[in-house]
């Protein structure tokens, strides 16, 4: 994708954002309802025992429409969140890359990931306070929030400004590391599969090298993204001290393993989603090609 600008990447990547939440938003909802049901007490039976558990109990509360909870919030801030992050890498490319022109190498493509990380942190932060918070809500009649702008008035006469950016450390704390995860892995496999960039990449080699960035991803990001759930979704004044409380209360209740709760919905959204978002980048991309070369 050397012959890409900043401001394709720009474009390019608000197009493949959107391919990724309308594909993976459903397996988002569980992730984050197994993210932060309630600890059992001894000898209570977990809120959800599972993936597939809480896949069936929510359809059939909600009805299918509830693995879709809180999706608007995203998908309204989805096109400016990766367009920020496809421009953050571009702009980091030329910043980390050979100053000549040629190829970057692998801890290249992870520094101008990991740059593109820092950028979107602003927007992403707000946005997944209130997608988890819209997510958790059941299907009872009884509920805080009616939806994504109801919720930001509401968080905002209880906290102000700083209640809707609650969590903005730890956002950046996932994005940063597992950016530069993403960026790499494909850029790396997008290299392997076509021989250096001596030809196109293909759809179904696209997907392939998109879905592997969106494990790698997430493989690297997932602690970092339990901390920030349980701290978005926590009744305001629950954790004063923020993510080193939310850790350490974590780790002492639930153990180490809690860190990667949710991480089978994860897995299973974040190869579809992603191959999603490459394939719309590069539909994208080689649209505006054929435009510019008319």
């Amino acid at each position: 994708m050397a012959d890409t600008n900043p401001i394709e990447y720009f474009i390019c990547g608000g197009f493949g954002g959107i391919c990724t939440v309308l594909v993976g938003h459903p397996l988002d909802t569980i992730k984050v309802r197994l993210q932060t049901m309630p600890t059992p007490k001894p000898g209570e039976k977990p809120l959800y025992t599972g993936t597939w558990d809480c896949i069936k109990k929510t359809v059939k509360a909600e009805g299918p429409k509830g693995l879709y909870k809180g999706m608007v919030a995203p998908l309204v801030g989805v096109a400016p969140i990766f367009s920020i992050s496809f421009f953050g890498y571009g702009v980091g490319k030329k910043l980390f890359g050979p100053k000549d022109g040629s190829q970057l190498i692998w801890w290249q493509y992870f520094c101008a990931g990991a740059f593109s990380g820092i950028f979107t942190t602003s927007i992403m932060s707000p946005g997944e306070r209130i997608k988890s918070l819209l997510q958790i809500q059941g299907g009872s009649s009884k509920k805080m929030y009616d939806g994504p702008l109801d919720c930001v008035i509401k968080l905002y006469k209880t906290g102000g400004i700083r209640s809707i950016y609650l969590g903005s450390l730890a956002t950046m704390m996932r994005d940063v590391p597992a950016s530069g995860m993403y960026f790499m892995t494909y850029e790396t496999l997008r290299n392997i599969l076509t021989a250096n960039g001596t030809r196109e990449i293909t759809v179904p080699e696209t997907m392939l090298a998109g879905g592997a960035a969106g494990i790698a991803n997430w493989v690297i990001g997932m602690p970092a993204d339990v901390v920030k759930s349980r701290l978005q979704t926590a009744p305001e004044g629950t954790y004063k001290n923020g993510i080193r409380e939310v850790f350490t209360h974590l780790i002492k209740t639930e153990g180490v393993s809690a860190l990667y709760r949710g991480f089978i919905p994860v897995l299973l959204r974040a190869f579809p989603a992603n191959a999603a978002c490459f394939v719309g980048f590069e539909l994208c991309r080689k649209f505006i090609n054929f435009v510019k070369h008319r």
